[in-house]
């Protein structure tokens, strides 16, 4: 593990291109972007499209443990999902104990999944990115994501 004392402090540092967090940004900003077309014929936005993701591996979760999943608060979520049962992709209804919603895939929802199969390959194509390029970067920021 890095240590403070490890890094030499200079003005260099701070110039915007050393940035890991600028560089995520960016890189995270254009691609969203390019899901946009791919997505509006579904009348999907990126983070719904994350959502169904998450509920196609994952069916009839509660609203904690897909908030969880995506990195989304409650504040954020509860209006994605609104959306989505407004589009009829998904139900919420409340368990037994009333503090737990229970999100789950509309027949809609789960025949959407075959629909949608070619988005990422046409992200990929859009962005013109290389395949095994784009397969080590996914499994770096993975292991990113587990440390951070």
């Amino acid at each position: 593990m890095n240590k403070p004392e490890e890094f030499e402090i200079t003005e260099e540092a701070l110039k915007l291109d050393h940035q890991l967090c600028f560089a995520l940004y960016v890189s995270s900003k254009e691609i969203i972007k390019k899901y946009k077309p791919l997505l509006e014929p579904y009348g999907l936005t990126y983070t719904g499209y994350i959502a169904l993701l998450a509920l196609w591996e994952e069916d009839d979760v509660t609203v904690k443990d897909l908030g969880e999943r995506l990195y989304l608060d409650s504040g954020t979520l509860t209006p994605l999902l609104k959306k989505l049962e407004a589009l009829g992709l998904l139900d919420r209804k409340r368990g037994s104990d009333e503090r737990n919603v229970f999100i789950s895939l509309t027949e809609k929802g789960k025949t959407l999944k075959k629909e949608t199969l070619h988005i990422p390959r046409d992200l990929i194509c859009s962005a013109n990115i290389d395949l095994e390029n784009a397969r080590q970067l996914r499994a770096l920021l993975h292991q990113f994501m587990k440390k951070i």
